[in-house]
């Protein structure tokens, strides 16, 4: 079992930035891809983000291409996701997930653990 606990995010202003970091536990996620996705209320849950096993080929939505990037640090089981020039519209709660295979997947259903989620506030 993988227990994913997520940290950062919180309130900021459109243009900011800010960091989510994703510390898996439990047993070790290297060999599997891991990804981000958000949601806001009365919307389905939209994909953001995703990195394969290696951390060399990141896969994003369309919504945050140019302005996020996922990495990974394998040795410490975390991922991460910096979003910069952030707007009212990235506002949902984010969630880390550890994919089923190790290459990456923008379907919900190709993930196997999730986290609780962080609250991402964008204010104009």
């Amino acid at each position: 079992q993988v227990q994913l606990i997520e940290s950062g995010g919180g309130l900021v202003q459109a243009g900011g930035s800010l960091r989510l970091s994703c510390a898996a536990s439990g047993r070790t996620v290297s060999s599997r891809a891991m990804g981000w996705f958000r949601q806001s209320p009365g919307k389905d849950r939209e994909f953001v983000a995703s990195i394969d096993r290696s951390g060399e080929n990141p896969y994003y939505g369309d919504s945050v291409k140019g302005r996020f990037a996922i990495s990974r640090d394998n040795a410490k089981n975390t991922v991460f996701l910096q979003m910069n020039t952030l707007k009212p519209e990235d506002t949902a709660v984010y969630s880390c997930a550890v994919a089923r295979s190790s290459y990456s997947d923008s379907r919900p259903g190709g993930y196997e653990y999730w986290g609780h989620g962080r609250q991402v506030t964008v204010s104009s």
